[in-house]
């Protein structure tokens, strides 16, 4: 442990503020608002640990993460960004949040503890700050199976109820939600630099997150466009790991990707079931721009607008100018994504070593999937049980050749069977949080105040490659449902 954390309060605290340190347009100090009746709904108790706080000193204080009362050293902010929500620029801000500092971890890291739901603030655009009970426990169920997963993602520590209810469609029970990550740095809070404070303010900003980020680069001939070329890397690799889930973001505004590659914001992400790259659940995405196939594209879209950011800081006198070398860099982006895509692909497949028919390999067991309406999760858990030494499972007659020719693949494989098998297992989750056992659980938790089936589904979640006995209705696709939307919870 850290000299810090061994001066630190007997709570576990250790908060630090170097967010506030950059020029004030990026942040505006205000307090969360205080609730009439915190109680618990939900603490994440292995996160607590990992973040060196005393769960038990927590569950004592539903004050501390209501907003009622802060934690020892806090000085809360709300932060600034701007954003292109579907395609339209706006000023933006955490209309809803309060940053109350940066946690030092036991393991020296450094995160945000970030409030969701915790009263107005300068940025809220006549909204009133607050958040619903059930949109809650969706960030928390959805950010804690992503993390299972082994997904880059924010992660949950805590859900309160507030005892107020908020006013939505109809009054709903409302909650504050404590978001732990890596940072808030997002693509938005670079437009909104140059927007508003112009290079010295996107310099500030670049500066900041190769300190917090990217330290490696700052000895770097060329650190903006390396920093350009590093987040392109991460968030190729993010986008990679969605698709090998299934997961849709559904509201991929340049306010919603982070520059450390994390997951973040999930008001209408959902999971896809049976496979359809045109496949869209959210309520407010009427011309798919956010459909699952469209979203690498998206981000190269959001990658670009960073780009225009980072540009100036890269002009050198007597070269190409800095918007050429962004977009120059800007061209790897496909690639990058294309290449992390069927290195996850392969391992989903059984394979090690790479071939040149890999990717039609795999593209046109997609194709099969996408003809037959065939389940994305289930189709990929279920294909080690059509090894070679198993080939007498019967299979969909369209099948038959796609089979053949994967069984001729895993021939020129190192290894036996068996090593196959686990492998496919290690890249093909069991189990996702699929749609409906989520609106089951969050209709129990906020409607009923039951929350067995959130808990059930979070333990089963909590292992989704463990080859081991599950319910069978955690397991089975669902019904069709081709009226099922999702929603931003705001």
């Amino acid at each position: 442990m850290n000299s810090q954390h061994d001066s630190q309060t007997d709570t576990g605290w250790c908060l630090e503020h170097s967010y506030q340190q950059l020029p004030a347009i990026f942040h505006s100090t205000c307090h969360p608002e205080p609730v009439s009746h915190p109680q618990w709904v939900l603490l994440n108790q292995s996160l607590a640990l990992a973040l060196g706080l005393d769960a038990e000193a927590l569950l004592q204080t539903p004050e501390v993460l209501s907003g009622n009362a802060l934690p020892p050293g806090s000085t809360p902010v709300a932060m600034a960004y701007a954003g292109h929500q579907f395609g339209h620029f706006n000023l933006l801000g955490d209309g809803r949040a309060h940053l109350l500092g940066e946690q030092r971890t036991p393991a020296g890291t450094l995160v945000d503890i970030h409030l969701k739901g915790s009263g107005v603030t300068p940025y809220s655009r006549r909204g009133d700050g607050r958040a619903a009970l059930a949109p809650m426990l969706r960030e928390y169920i959805i950010s804690e199976a992503m993390h299972a997963l082994g997904i880059p993602t924010t992660r949950s520590l805590a859900v309160i109820a507030s005892g107020d209810p908020v006013i939505r469609e109809r009054l709903l029970p409302g909650a504050i939600l404590t978001r732990v990550a890596s940072s808030h740095i997002r693509i938005g809070t670079f437009q909104y630099a140059a927007h508003v404070g112009g290079t010295d303010a996107a310099k500030a900003m670049a500066d900041y997150t190769i300190q917090r980020h990217y330290p490696e680069l700052k000895e770097q001939a060329e650190p903006y466009l390396a920093l350009l070329a590093a987040v392109m890397q991460r968030q190729a690799d993010l986008l990679a790991s969605w698709m090998q889930v299934g997961f849709i973001h559904g509201v991929m505004n340049t306010d919603n990707m982070t520059l450390s590659g994390e997951t973040i914001d999930y008001g209408p992400c959902a999971f896809m079931n049976h496979y359809d790259a045109q496949t869209v659940f959210s309520s407010i995405d009427h011309g798919g721009r956010y459909a699952y196939g469209n979203q690498p594209q998206i981000a190269w879209w959001n990658l670009a607008r960073l780009a225009e950011v980072l540009a100036p800081l890269t002009d050198r006198q007597g070269e190409a100018s800095g918007f050429e070398r962004t977009a120059q860099l800007l061209h790897t982006f496909p690639e990058r994504y294309q290449n992390a895509w069927l290195q996850k692909m392969r391992g989903k497949l059984g394979l090690c070593h790479e071939e040149t028919g890999d990717r039609a390999l795999a593209e046109d067991f997609l194709s099969l999937l996408q003809e037959g309406q065939a389940d994305f999760t289930h189709s990929f858990r279920t294909l080690s049980a059509l090894l070679p030494s198993m080939s007498q499972t019967a299979v969909p007659a369209a099948w038959q050749a796609w089979i053949t020719r994967w069984h001729q693949r895993l021939q020129r494989e190192a290894g036996d069977e068996a090593a196959v098998r686990q492998r496919m297992n290690q890249h093909n989750p069991a189990v996702i949080p699929r749609n409906h056992l989520v609106e089951h659980a969050l209709a129990s938790a906020a409607d009923h105040g039951d929350l067995q089936p959130l808990q059930s589904l979070m333990a089963v979640l909590a292992t989704p490659y463990a080859d081991c006995e599950r319910p069978q209705a955690y397991i089975d696709p669902p019904a069709p449902n081709p009226g099922y939307r999702t929603f931003c919870g705001t």
